[in-house]
């Protein structure tokens, strides 16, 4: 998602030559499909007619019968049809309905740095798009959900989506699709071809029972019980790793008897198909639920508190206690995989990771009710991933950055889950908590989403020591970002002087880097420099190491450059590059390349400027810096217009304004500094390949996906 810029690597490295080749990625961020589809080709047509006519259709149907399958194989193929792409929004772990549009904005590579509204953002950046948005899995956000896809689909005359939910939106140009069952009857429906791929996939052995007519027949029985419902089928499937077919057709006879008794009061079958395909699948987890070994029971209640996927030292930490210990986790852990109660899959940097469908959750998190043990084990869960941003924000100047940067994005939506449960049940925590993730708030594109719990931290948790004032710290970084100086200034004033009644001088270069910046960023580079400057840092102390002096250190490169004094600014910049080469840092080391980049740019050495905006721009990459990014091209723009290629230079000024459409701040929303640099940048290709020339090499790079 963040690894590819438009203008492509080719661009970079050729910006004093040829740009090679445009290879541009196909956008979009589709999850990959999984295992065993079978049928549904009546359906796929629908679909295929119904997204070419329709801007909001929605597949509904109870929970396990296949929505969110269906789905992904009916818009794999759209995105040819669609220039901006297709892109798939998971709900299923978002809790917060106020997260709802900053989740969207996420999906869809934006990183929003302004201060107006989440929804005004995304319909302002939507407005000219064609493609096609999944929201999967909406039944718990009703209400949120036909609020923003009516604002994004008025704002959005090019956008089509497509909704899986247990129930409809109720809009007026909803076009409902009900997802119904696998047809089950007969030796050929497609109910027994999945139950026939799940048992094989779970033994082998199993080709034997359908080559054989009779035994054909057994299982065609055992699809019907089973109502044809996708997920039944499947866990049945898995049972046959240790069952034979006939103690499973045995089993399940017994465990359906009463439900088929209730169907039989039924007095309009078609009126409450709906109710008896959910009792049907609930009957089918209590089945599967029994047939699991104690330990394996109790694993299943405890892992309910987890929201979307996580990774087995979660589950361990979390999970174990009691009878379960925690060496058995894993082993546990393994056994629902093999039962397919746990999903299991392996994402490239992140390990293994293990996910609970909803409905399988939902029966796990009444058992956890049942034992108790909802309020101790939601308490460990909140705090593991809690102790964990801690690590991060320990590790965060480290070799290890691009590592925990991975790691969190992967623990986005369980990080929401503790804090929100942080902040009834533990506020100091949660502040400790949302303070310590500064650098995914600042650095890594989550600027709403983390002002939002910023403030909700300070109001509940008490006004005093370092976690109050790291949070407060935090809290002006994303005023900071979000163009709100006035209020930066304010909170970097604040935490100074708390910092010294605290005599912390890590604590005060934070600040004094806070404050710096917001009154740079307007335009006041001499107050800058003494707020930030060297003799600024050394009446404060502190560790040369620490992230608050090397953060000083860049507000002073900043400050220097715009002072004009690029001698100065390259020897400061090359000190903090030294030190972020030596504790392994990316991300302030990129910042440092933008500086020595500025300042050769200042002294006419247009190649150099190129050779470390390249540099910077690699490093943003890795870590999905989208604001490091547009910065960057600005720089690049401007070196390569300085080496007489105006072609090139347009194009990525084009790219640049598209990537600075993705944080909100067209041009950091007019920086003296900034704009004075893109504007050089401009009027040197414009003088070079004339205006019309111009023009169409701009819109050609801000066409360009930056997703």
């Amino acid at each position: 998602m963040f690894g590819e810029y438009s203008f492509n690597d080719n661009q970079a490295d050729s910006a004093d030559g040829d740009p090679g080749p445009d290879r541009r990625p196909v956008p979009g961020n589709l999850p990959p499909e999984p295992a065993s589809f079978i049928g549904r080709e009546r359906e796929l047509r629908l679909l295929d007619d119904l997204l070419r006519e329709r801007r909001l259709v929605t597949l509904t149907g109870v929970g396990g019968v296949g929505k969110s399958r269906l789905a992904l194989r009916a818009v794999a193929a759209a995105g040819r049809s669609r220039p901006d792409g297709v892109w798939w929004t998971e709900l299923s772990p978002l809790r917060d309905p106020s997260l709802l549009t900053a989740t969207v904005a996420h999906t869809l590579g934006l990183a929003d740095h302004s201060p107006r509204p989440p929804d005004e953002e995304l319909c302002a950046w939507m407005a000219d798009k064609e493609l096609l948005l999944v929201l999967d899995t909406c039944e718990h956000l009703v209400a949120a959900c036909r609020h923003l896809v009516g604002e994004l689909l008025q704002s959005a005359p090019g956008l089509t989506v497509l909704v899986t939910s247990r129930e409809p939106l109720d809009m007026p140009t909803e076009e409902v699709v009900e997802v119904r069952p696998l047809p089950c009857e007969g030796p050929d429906s497609d109910a027994l071809a999945l139950f026939r791929a799940r048992a094989l996939a779970a033994a082998p052995r199993a080709a034997a029972v359908f080559t054989d007519p009779a035994r054909t027949a057994v299982a065609a029985e055992v699809c019907r019980r089973l109502d044809g419902i996708p997920l039944a089928l499947e866990l049945a499937g898995a049972r046959m790793r240790l069952w034979t077919l006939e103690h499973m057709a045995e089993r399940i006879g017994e465990r359906f008897e009463v439900l088929s008794d209730a169907q039989v009061a039924l007095p309009h079958r078609h009126r409450h198909r709906h109710r008896h395909r959910h009792r049907t699948m609930r009957t089918t987890i209590g089945w599967s639920h029994e047939l699991c070994e104690p330990l394996e029971r109790l694993l299943w209640a405890r892992l309910s508190v987890f929201t979307g996927d996580f990774d087995i030292a979660a589950a361990r930490a979390v999970c174990s206690g009691g009878p379960l210990a925690a060496a058995r986790v894993e082993r546990v852990l393994a056994g629902l995989a093999a039962k397919s109660v746990v999903l299991r899959t392996e994402e490239r940097g992140a390990g293994a990771r293990y996910r609970m469908l909803d409905t399988i959750r939902e029966y796990g998190q009444d058992w956890l009710d049942e034992l108790g043990e909802v309020g101790i084990v939601t308490d460990r869960h909140a705090h593991w991933y809690a102790a964990l941003s801690q690590a991060a924000d320990q590790g965060w100047m480290g070799p290890g950055q691009v590592d925990w940067y991975r790691r969190i994005a992967a623990e986005h939506a369980q990080l929401r889950t503790a804090l929100e449960h942080l902040l009834t049940a533990d506020p100091t925590a949660a502040l400790e908590m949302a303070g310590a993730l500064w650098f995914y708030w600042f650095a890594c594109g989550h600027v709403h989403e983390g002002r939002g719990f910023l403030e909700r931290a300070l109001r509940a948790a008490p006004r005093t020591g370092s976690a109050h004032n790291q949070a407060l710290w935090a809290l002006g970084l994303t005023a900071l970002l979000q163009g709100e100086l006035e209020a930066a200034q304010r909170l970097g004033d604040t935490c100074s002087r708390d910092a010294a009644r605290l005599a912390d001088p890590e604590r005060e270069l934070r600040a004094a880097y806070l404050h710096a910046v917001s009154v740079l960023m307007p335009g006041d580079p001499v107050r800058a420099l003494r707020l930030a400057g060297p003799r600024a840092r050394a009446g404060h102390g502190g560790r040369t190491s620490g992230a608050g002096w090397l953060l000083c250190k860049l507000a002073t490169g900043y400050a220097l450059c715009d002072l004009r004094r690029f001698e100065e600014a390259t020897e400061e910049a090359r000190s903090l590059r030294e030190a972020c080469v030596e504790l392994g840092d990316r991300w302030l080391r990129a910042y440092a390349d933008y500086i020595l980049a500025v300042a050769a740019l200042g002294m006419g050495d247009h190649g150099e400027a190129a050779r470390h905006v390249r540099a910077m721009l690699s490093g943003k990459r890795l870590l999905g810096d989208r604001f490091g990014i547009a910065l960057g091209l600005d720089v690049l723009a401007a070196a390569v217009a300085g080496l007489g290629d105006g072609e090139l230079a347009a194009r990525l000024l084009g790219t640049g304004h598209a990537w600075w459409r993705t944080v909100g701040r067209p041009q950091m929303g007019g920086s003296p500094s900034l704009t004075a640099l893109r504007d050089q940048g401009e009027q040197q290709a414009r003088a070079a390949i004339g205006d019309t020339a111009y023009e169409t090499a701009f819109l050609g790079g801000a066409a360009a996906p930056t997703g």
